[in-house]
């Protein structure tokens, strides 16, 4: 046509360039929507990128996703499934693995598993499926090559006879097994098997052919005995074993058990000389001994095994049980001394498991001469305390508290002069003692150690709780010529006489204190004692004049804003809270004071202010923190609450008091994982594991309920609202024999900490008020949990 000439100019043109040109070849990289949209669409590109050609292709994404792992053979597959091919074939091998090692053996017929294993495995193989039966036919052509190539192996006969049984083919098993028998008839097991197959009226005539075979089987003997069913029958059994195999100490015990305790004694007698080495023997004959022919016989068990320490330790209960305790020590200590010459290694551990059963059987006096005699043997000197006082643990922790006992004696023999061993002991005789044995040993206790005086107001207290306040009085009176200026020993003596109602005998002790012991403490109790009797004027007075000596006794400081109160003056109280936080800023419970004092006014923007300017002065503190959300949280603000709560969380994240209260402000829905959370991140605060028991009560588990309350308390015995909670729990869902319980540890614990607890305690009308009262009284003012 007429432009026909362009064309090819054009093209020849092109062509001409292309020949000519020196410039390097130019590519238009491909968007990356246009790749996106291709690969989720189940396109392919036709190049790949640098990542791809440096990796090999093995990170190239699957068409469906993007994602792109580091290196290896990590192609993810597409969004809707993902296929591994390789996995796949591992777990098939892995499965076809598993099923030849149950059934499988090596080529020289030897199997390669455990016999007995494998014997106990074959029980739970019952075939359902098809492919069941299979497995059951492959593993019976393998047992068939097992008892063919190698004829005289027992478990091969073994194994397939239970193989036809699980599979319920009864008499093909008792043929195999026969077949067995009959190849291999020295084997014991195999014989042992054919009893247990064959039916019931066939079972003595194999057992019969068993024992032809193997005559001095032990096994099968008593196997045969228990086929009989009369007495007389398994004692001519018996006999007839013993002909063939008289050193049989099983055989001779068997026998023994069958006869009365006379004729058991004769045959006894005769087991000792055909088995002269067994201690069991022994022993059950000199308990049927009267006691001077058991002393022989013991005698003779000494000569024929001189190196069992059994034999000595029974010879010393006999001594015990026949009142020579006298004998009792020097035994033991031959027995150590014997032993030793003989080489025998002298255990600790077991020398003192052998105490606790002595003292288990009652055996008291032998059970102490084992452990004064065995407790300083091997034991470094500065090693010595350390491993005495684990022994009387470990003693305590198994009950044996005689044992317990003299380890603390002889301790305290050894170190007469140490106040840990003393106490340690004196709190044990508390635990686990009569009074009586309390009070023995804290008078031998302050011979020792006079200026100890923990262990005076032990003693002290022990006479008052059992009425005897004449004797407090001397004890605490010796107490004070030991202890002059003791300010704990003049405090119990103005506690035992205001308890015991003898008022003024106590103004005049405390009188006497401020002179001869003045400190802070002394003067709050003064000034506290002027309270509970109704002298308010006497204690106001008092209580400006011990603040003008000790300024910087926060508790001085809260009582006389308290009395205040107790007078009506709220401004006074203010100014006496304000000046009391800037002379003691560390106290905490005084910014608590000062910010429920301005709470109660209505002043909320001041409390929160004082909060704030608390926790300027001591950071970090859960008390404050967790007062500043429940301001928010009484008038509403539950937002604000839950942000305070989150900030304290993270100011102080192992605070179980923040953690418990956290709990309960999540949904019901939400508690379980919040509980979590809290026990991560203080799994031993007994604040959290009573939120948790609260929690549970609340959602009516009332078994885990009961499991964490006891955790509590084990925690922290002296957490007050722990055991309010406990009693208020079971006084709902317990029987009467849980709720006396649970009174009676809480008064046994004496606790003195808590919320609640302090808020019913710490009142001026409770003074009085034993630990049970309180108890009632705090269980009465709590809530359900919901």
């Amino acid at each position: 046509g007429r432009f026909s000439h362009w064309s090819l100019e054009t093209g020849s043109i092109r062509k001409k360039r292309l020949k000519t040109s020196t410039r390097p070849d130019r590519y238009t990289p491909v968007p990356d929507s246009v790749i996106e949209h291709s690969a989720s669409m189940g396109g392919v590109t036709a190049s790949l990128d640098s990542k791809q050609q440096k990796f090999g292709g093995f990170t190239t994404p699957f068409p469906g996703t993007m994602s792109v792992l580091s290196s290896g053979f990590t192609t993810p597959g597409g969004s809707r499934s993902t296929i591994d091919l390789q996995q796949m074939g591992d777990a098939r091998n892995s499965m076809l693995g598993v099923k030849l090692d149950q059934v499988s053996d090596s080529v020289s017929g030897q199997t390669v598993v455990d016999p007995k294993g494998y014997l106990t495995d074959l029980n739970s193989m019952v075939p359902n499926s098809g492919a069941d039966i299979e497995d059951v036919k492959k593993a019976r052509l393998l047992l068939k090559s097992v008892t063919s190539s190698n004829p005289k192996h027992g478990p091969g006969w073994i194994a397939a006879a239970r193989l036809e049984e699980v599979t319920g083919a009864m008499q093909s098993a008792r043929t195999m097994i026969l077949r067995g028998t009959e190849t291999c008839p020295k084997v014991e097991d195999v014989w042992m098997e054919g009893i247990r197959l064959m039916q019931p009226d066939q079972k003595k005539s194999v057992a019969a052919n068993a024992l032809r075979q193997l005559p001095n089987s032990v096994k099968l003997w008593v196997k045969a005995t228990d086929l009989e069913e009369e007495k007389a029958a398994k004692r001519r059994v018996l006999k007839k074993a013993l002909e063939q195999i008289p050193n049989s100490v099983r055989l001779w015990k068997s026998l023994v058990e069958l006869h009365d305790p006379e004729d058991a004694r004769l045959l006894l007698d005769r087991a000792t000389e055909c088995c002269p080495t067994s201690t069991e023997l022994w022993l059950a004959l000199a308990r049927l001994e009267t006691y001077d022919n058991a002393r022989k016989v013991l005698n003779k068990a000494r000569e024929n095994i001189p190196t069992d320490r059994q034999v000595w330790v029974t010879a010393a209960q006999l001594e015990e049980a026949n009142d020579n305790m006298a004998m009792v020590e020097k035994i033991i200590e031959r027995a150590v001394t014997s032993l030793t010459n003989n080489m025998v290694e002298l255990n600790r551990d077991h020398w003192i498991e052998d105490a606790e059963k002595c003292e288990k059987s009652a055996s008291i006096g032998t059970a102490q001469a084992i452990i004064r005699t065995i407790i300083g043997h091997n034991v470094e000197e500065e090693d010595r305390k350390h491993t005495w006082m684990e022994d009387a643990e470990s003693c305590i922790a198994h009950g044996a508290y005689d044992c317990a006992r003299a380890v603390f004696a002889h301790a305290l023999s050894v170190y007469p002069s140490k106040k840990s061993i003393w106490l340690r002991a004196a709190h044990f005789e508390k635990n686990h003692g009569t009074r009586e044995s309390l009070e023995t040993l804290l008078q031998k206790a302050v011979t020792y150690c006079p200026k100890v005086e923990v262990l005076w107001l032990m003693g002290a207290k022990s006479k008052w709780l059992a009425g005897d306040v004449p004797a407090a009085r001397s004890i605490l009176a010796l107490a004070f010529q030991a202890n002059p200026n003791s300010e704990d020993i003049w405090l119990a003596a103005v506690k035992l006489e205001s308890e015991n109602n003898e008022d003024e005998r106590a103004r005049r002790l405390l009188q006497k204190a401020r002179e001869q012991a003045g400190t802070a403490r002394v003067w709050m109790k003064s000034v506290k004692l002027e309270w509970v009797l109704g002298n308010v004027s006497g204690a106001v007075h008092m209580v400006e004049k011990s603040i003008s000596l000790y300024p910087d006794a926060p508790k001085l400081w809260m009582m006389q804003a308290q009395l205040s109160l107790t007078l009506g003056s709220v401004e006074r109280a203010r100014e006496q809270y304000s000046l009391a936080v800037k002379k003691c800023y560390g106290s905490v419970p005084l910014w608590l004071q000062l910010a429920h004092l301005e709470e109660q006014c209505g002043n909320l923007t001041k409390a929160r202010s004082v909060l704030e300017r608390g926790l300027l002065r001591n950071p970090r503190n859960p008390e404050l923190w967790l007062r500043s959300v429940r301001i928010e949280e009484r008038v509403g603000n539950s937002s604000v609450a839950k942000t305070n709560m989150a900030k304290a969380l993270q100011d102080c994240p192992s605070a179980g008091v923040l953690w418990a209260h956290a709990i309960f402000m999540e949904s019901r829905k939400q508690r379980k994982t919040k509980s979590v959370d809290a026990l991560k991140a203080c799994e031993h605060d007994a604040h959290v594991l009573l939120a948790v028991a609260r929690m549970m009560w609340a959602e009516r588990l009332s078994s885990k309920a009961r499991d964490w309350f006891g955790r509590t308390i084990k925690i922290d015995p002296d957490l007050g609202d722990a055991w309010a909670y406990y009693y208020k729990f079971e006084l709902k869902h317990g029987s009467e024999d849980q709720q006396h319980a649970v009174l009676k540890k809480a008064v046994a614990a004496e606790p003195h900490h808590g919320e609640e607890w302090c808020k019913v305690s710490k009142k001026i009308s409770n003074w009085r008020k034993k630990t049970e009262e309180i108890l009632k009284q705090v269980t009465a003012s709590l809530t359900e949990p919901i």
